[in-house]
């Protein structure tokens, strides 16, 4: 056995031991040193290669990932994928081998270091403070006097305590020196021989795995060399039909134009066009457009989603344009909107033209037969609007629009043409129409018809009841007063253009309309004996409104409070029947929001035959004031909207009542604003369809739904915030209609002003601007509706509840 320092020689404490101490104590330093920079480069190795694995295994799910884009190539798919599992294996043996070395090396070497190293440190400060200690117990014991006897025994009995105490630790000291320099070498060695046998199992497990796989990447590169050779030959194939096309003459494609491009997918025919914006710019841009199950739509780009012209050919026509400087235009007009398209030759207009009117006749005769089968199950009503014991939803059906409107005197044939069965109706008219007249409508644009199927769209009962309040026969004796004196005939069924001539000049230049047939003006003291009577009636009114909401204040003032509680949307509901599940409302609602229809392009549209009804040395009046001889026709629809007279408010509007006419004497009311008072919801609706300003205000800065929230008119609050009305604007005393709502304790408008607001902030906050609201809200607001026009006893609540207080 080999000793690095001798026991015997620790005993002396001889020159040779220290001088044997010092070289040991300057090797395990240095060692020290070694270990700890090998077990540092061991974990940035450690750490650098899982950076790498990482690193691979990225690379490898590339390679899974264009697999999978390859899959409509099998052999492609197939090797990446073989690939990159074995790839996946090298990656699981990577970590395998660097979970072997952290163990091996730097598991090893480190506890050696913090162990062993830290024992021989330990015994060295042990054997250098014993030392420290003999050699001053020998200084002592020596300058020790001899006539001191005293001092010299205990001298002497210090220098002999730390004499046997430096033999203990320094033959300790000399046990650990031995054993560290023995230990060390195994230490070292069995570290790195586990280490190199972990590298070993690592290329013998890669060595197998591309052992394995080396026959199949042998088939692969044969068949390689096979793609190769047919990449080539596919390539003087295609340059030679490239050279053969380019030979060809395109000069005449125009006249290969094929409809059924692709039937199996219902396309009837598809090309580029020009459709120009609906900005102010009116620039145009090049889409391509196509004919397909029963739809005009356009891309821009083939993986854009298709955008909708027209949903339902049946709602359009077709023309072409030749008052606008770009050569081969042609329009396709839809309930909507007009879309002004150009092809790029003559052929191909009428090609498109020809393919629109073919697909619109097939479009017709698809569904048409469906909708005869809608109008066979529905069961016929007799009964009147009021009626309680229809539910709901079949008030709103089509089928059930159609059956009730027909009944109205002369609405069961058309009212410009007297077509049988009519299916379409103008609702700011209240007249019925047959599909062809329907598409003339629609090209007058909404600010003279506003076009809506009896049988495809969602009624509101608003709109309902204004459609059973008018009818042909009503409107034809305004609008056709003059046709039998002028000797004129109505169009046929079937003759277009002369029925778009005589729609023209029926509605638009309202030439059968007898100018003359409205009463003589009344005197001035009589306007001032009508005007104050009016007042005094809607002062009256109002103040009798506010008495009883003061009233039911002072009586019970915790009834006001209530209106603030949270719990106010639970009592809503549990006043109305939500067993069942929120209705959902169609997207395409045209009645939830008015605003849908006043987007439309103008739809212009000349018609030769215009002459035909213009007699001679006669001209449409211009101003909206007839002669002073004359009813002033504002004043006539201001009168008649009080008096809830549908008929006499056509009559107004057909000889040019302005609907947002102001009376002077009356603090500047609007007639909307007279409807409001006069307390009748369909002619407040009547007034809105023909375009009345919802926000307009009188002179004390109230407008329509201040004055129906101070009347308590529940079923007009709710119409006017469907249509738009600003609840937020004050009146001169600084009140709007939520505030007034309040003051008179009337919990169905406050819920119906709160649920709107509420509304109005959450689609801002989300940017929904331009959208109705959730279901919540469209849902409440449908009963609401329901009840102002089916039941609206149900709305007065809030009088019967005053008068018991």
């Amino acid at each position: 056995m080999k000793m690095t320092v001798d026991f015997e020689e620790c005993l002396k404490d001889s020159p040779r031991f220290r001088a044997a101490l010092e070289e040991v104590e300057g090797d395990v330093a240095e060692l020290e040193l070694k270990l700890d920079k090998l077990v540092k480069l061991c974990i940035a190795m450690i750490d650098t290669g899982k950076a790498f694995c990482v690193a691979n295994k990225q690379f490898m799910n590339g390679i899974r990932d264009l697999a999978q884009y390859s899959s409509n190539d099998a052999v492609v798919e197939t090797s990446l994928t073989k690939f990159s599992d074995s790839l996946q294996e090298m990656i699981n043996f990577h970590t395998i081998l660097f979970d072997q070395t952290q163990r091996s090396i730097k598991a090893q070497l480190q506890n050696f270091v913090k162990e062993d190293l830290r024992k021989f440190k330990d015994a060295k400060k042990q054997f250098e403070k014993v030392s420290e200690e003999k050699e001053n117990a020998l200084v002592k014991n020596a300058q020790v006097q001899r006539n001191k006897q005293h001092e010299v025994e205990e001298a002497t009995n210090i220098l002999t305590a730390t004499r046997k105490c430096f033999r203990h630790i320094a033959l300790d000291y000399v046990l650990q020196i031995n054993v560290l320099q023995s230990k060390r070498r195994s230490e070292i060695l069995k570290s790195m021989l586990s280490f190199m046998y972990a590298h070993l199992a690592f290329f013998h497990q890669g060595y197998d795995l591309f052992s394995e796989l080396g026959p199949y990447m042998k088939d692969l590169g044969a068949q390689l060399d096979r793609l190769v050779v047919d990449a080539a030959k596919e390539k003087r194939e295609m340059e030679q039909k490239h050279s053969t096309i380019q030979q060809k003459d395109f000069s005449s494609d125009d006249s290969k134009l094929e409809y059924n491009v692709d039937a199996a997918n219902g396309i009837v025919m598809e090309g580029y066009l020009f459709k120009r914006a609906s900005n102010a710019f009116k620039t145009w841009n090049r889409r391509w457009f196509s004919i397909q199950n029963n739809q005009l739509v356009y891309q821009k780009k083939f993986k854009d989603s298709p955008t909708v012209v027209v949903e339902d050919l049946r709602l359009c026509t077709v023309k072409h344009c030749e008052d606008i400087e770009r050569r081969f235009c042609f329009e396709v007009v839809s309930p909507t909107k007009s879309c002004m398209l150009q092809a790029d030759s003559e052929k191909l207009r009428q090609a498109w033209i020809k393919a629109v009117q073919t697909s619109i006749a097939t479009a017709y005769r698809e569904k048409g037969d469906e909708a005869e089968k809608l109008d066979k199950k529905s069961s016929p009503s007799t009964g009147s609007l009021d009626s309680g014991n229809e539910s709901k939803e079949k008030l709103l059906k089509g089928e059930s629009a159609l059956q009730r409107v027909q009944c109205i005197p002369g609405n069961s044939s058309c009212c410009d043409c007297g077509l049988a069965d009519p299916r379409w109706a103008s609702i700011n008219l209240g007249i019925t129409l047959c599909i062809e007249c329907s598409g003339i409508h629609r090209s007058l644009g909404v600010h003279f018809s506003k076009v809506r199927s009896l049988t495809l769209d969602t009624w509101e009962p608003e709109l309902l009841k204004l459609m059973c309040e008018l009818g042909n026969d009503v409107i034809n004796r305004v609008y056709e007063a003059k046709l039998d004196k002028m000797g004129i005939k109505k169009p046929q069924p079937g003759q277009r253009q002369e029925k778009e001539a005589y729609i023209r000049a029926k509605y638009v230049e309202r030439k059968f309309v007898d100018k003359y047939s409205m009463a003589s003006s009344p005197s001035e003291q009589e306007k001032r004996v009508i005007s104050k009577s009016c007042e005094e009636q809607r002062l009256s009114q109002v103040r009798a409104s506010v008495h009883t909401a003061v009233a039911a204040v002072n009586s019970d003032e915790a009834r006001r409070e209530s209106l603030f509680c949270p719990d106010e949307l639970d009592s809503l509901f549990s006043y109305f029947d939500t067993s069942s599940k929120l209705r959902s409302i169609k997207s395409n609602d045209s009645g939830i929001q008015q605003g849908s229809d006043d987007g439309r392009e103008s739809l212009p549209s000349t018609v030769s035959a215009n002459s035909l009804y213009e007699p001679e040395g006669e001209r449409q009046e211009s101003s909206v004031f007839l002669d002073s001889k004359h009813l002033n026709p504002g004043l006539q629809l201001y009168r008649a909207s009080y008096e809830k007279n549908l008929p006499k408010m056509a009559e107004a509007l057909a000889h040019g009542a302005d609907v947002n006419w102001a009376n002077s004497d009356e603090d500047q009311a609007t007639a909307l604003i007279q409807a409001v008072l006069g307390g009748s919801l369909v002619t407040c609706e009547f007034l809105l369809q023909n375009g009345a300003n919802v926000n307009q205000r009188d002179v004390q800065g109230r407008g329509p739904l201040h004055h129906a929230t101070v009347l308590g008119h529940t079923g007009q609050v709710c119409l006017f915030l469907k249509r738009g009305a600003n609840q937020h604007a004050t009146d001169e005393e600084g009140k709007d209609p939520l505030s007034i709502a309040v003051e008179a304790a009337n919990a169905d408008i406050v819920t119906l002003l709160r649920l709107a607001r509420m509304n109005e902030e959450m689609r801002e906050s989300e940017g929904l601007y331009g959208q109705p609201g959730d279901e919540t809200y469209q849902d409440i607001f449908r009963d609401f509706s329901q009840m102002a026009s089916n039941n609206p006893e149900k709305l007065n609540r809030f009088q019967q509840d005053s008068q018991k207080f």
